[in-house]
């Protein structure tokens, strides 16, 4: 997106730095990385990033706002899942952003959508310090926002998950952790705040108690993912929706609080038309110029680009309050690489402290129709990577 930041990576990038790139992020990860990592880093222009940062600001305050949402949203938790002494906002939230190119050639960032889960904080940021170590970028490009710095991101990140209790009170909470692709990020969490990785099936319960090897659980950094937790029929001592003494680094109702299930109550200029699919009357006839997604789902599980009246007909009625129907956006390819210019789509990560603050982002590259990676097969040049923003060029 910055031409001759991306002219001189290209010219100086060779496969043999790659190949120490990944040795060394492997290294600083404690744990090989189980998805696909880019080639390269992603450079942003500072007003770019500093309009996607408002624009996920400006969305969270909607909702906020908006008394029917939240009764609306509240209603549409699964009664299983939903958990006692909900937290007045989340800790973590994430707005994922694609470019389209406007009339007068400049990118505009449009919405994909937005959680109120946390991402990986950890390892996103050993990410960017590896781009920058083993690539030696210019030292004023910024992986964070505002004043933050490697060391002040690292305890603002602990003090969020820890909060006032001992770190060994403290768990992650996951289904079969160190299986789970994430688990570089799991195990970074546990080294920066000492907390312990608990699996959800080894949980015990004691009263209103929680207990992992017969310690005290107090608080939980949560990374359940519901339709996960269903879909595989993960035993466990207690339910979501008991009442725990426990406290919540990231309350489990913000998964469904701010979801794909706020696209429809948006009005912004950064969101496509969507609605749910229970409220069409007709369905347009052009549905190759839309997106069917599943409400509670991760990693494109389920997405339909361009649905076929077949596919949304196969959906049972009682269902369709369970899926969106969105307007298709052309996100252009910004990223010119030795294998073709290359979309990207932009994560930016929120802490809540004191306010919602911008944190630093992710990036996903490809070159398919998603950016999935069942979608990017065998490619190169593509695959998560880290955003580096620049305030001079």
């Amino acid at each position: 997106m910055i031409p001759r930041l991306r002219q001189e990576f290209n010219a100086h990038w060779t496969p043999a730095l790659y190949a120490h790139f990944l040795r060394e992020l492997e290294e600083r990860s404690r744990n090989p990385v189980a998805f696909r990592i880019s080639e390269t880093p992603v450079f942003l222009p500072a007003p770019l990033v500093e309009k996607m940062a408002r624009y996920g600001k400006e969305l969270y305050r909607q909702l906020a706002g908006n008394r029917r949402y939240r009764e609306a949203a509240i209603n549409a938790i699964p009664p299983e899942f939903r958990v006692p002494n909900e937290a007045a906002y989340p800790l973590f939230v994430q707005a994922d952003f694609g470019l389209v190119r406007e009339a007068d050639g400049s990118l505009e960032p449009k919405l994909v959508e937005i959680q109120g889960f946390p991402s990986i904080y950890a390892f996103q940021c050993a990410l960017a310090e590896t781009y920058r170590d083993v690539y030696r970028l210019d030292p004023r490009l910024r992986s964070l926002f505002g004043v933050l710095t490697d060391e002040s991101y690292r305890e603002l990140l602990r003090r969020t998950i820890v909060g006032e209790h001992a770190p060994e009170n403290v768990v992650l909470l996951e289904i079969d952790p160190y299986n789970q692709k994430t688990s570089a990020d799991f195990l970074l969490t546990q080294e920066w705040t000492g907390i312990r990785i608990a699996d959800v099936s080894k949980v015990e319960k004691r009263g209103r108690k929680l207990f992992l090897d017969s310690i005290p659980i107090e608080r939980i950094y949560n990374r359940v993912i519901v339709d996960e937790l269903v879909r595989k029929k993960v035993p466990m001592a207690f339910s979501f929706a008991d009442e725990l003494e426990v406290e919540w680094a990231g309350h489990p109702n913000w998964f469904f609080l701010l979801s794909k299930f706020s696209l429809p109550w948006f009005d912004h200029v950064s969101v496509p038309h969507s609605c749910f699919l229970s409220d069409l009357g007709e369905l347009p006839e052009n549905l190759d110029e839309y997106v069917l997604k599943p409400l509670y789902s991760f990693a494109g599980r389920g997405v339909k680009i361009a649905p076929s009246r077949e596919e949304i007909d196969a959906i049972a009625p009682e269902e369709r309050g369970s899926y969106i129907l969105q307007r298709k956006l052309d996100f252009v390819p910004t990223i010119e690489t030795p294998s073709g210019m290359t979309k990207a789509e932009i994560r930016v990560m929120y802490i809540f402290d004191g306010e919602l603050k911008p944190v630093t982002t992710i990036l996903r590259t490809g070159r398919g129709k998603m950016m999935g990676v069942d979608f990017n097969k065998d490619l190169d040049w593509v695959g998560a990577s880290a955003g580096f923003i620049s305030d001079w060029d």
